[in-house]
């Protein structure tokens, strides 16, 4: 097994190389996925039924970006 003190010597690049060895390994077969909590599912069937009621709406990626900019900018010390 890996130490932690082995990881904080990777780069960063070399860590999210990693991440991404890891969870193809978690999901390389179905069995393997891991299961998302139950939780997770009454939080998606709460936001459809929002967007459904037109209590919620959609931002394409470009408006999200947009949002996430004017709060970091917003933001900084």
């Amino acid at each position: 097994m890996i130490a932690a003190a082995d990881i904080r010597k990777m780069s960063k690049e070399e860590r999210l190389e990693t991440i991404h060895m890891l969870w193809e390994s978690l999901t390389d077969r179905p069995e393997n996925e891991p299961e998302s909590p139950g939780w997770h599912g009454e939080v998606l069937a709460e936001r459809t039924r929002r967007i459904e009621a037109g209590e919620e709406t959609f931002l394409s990626i470009e408006e999200a970006k947009a949002h996430v900019a004017e709060f970091k900018a917003r933001h900084r010390p």
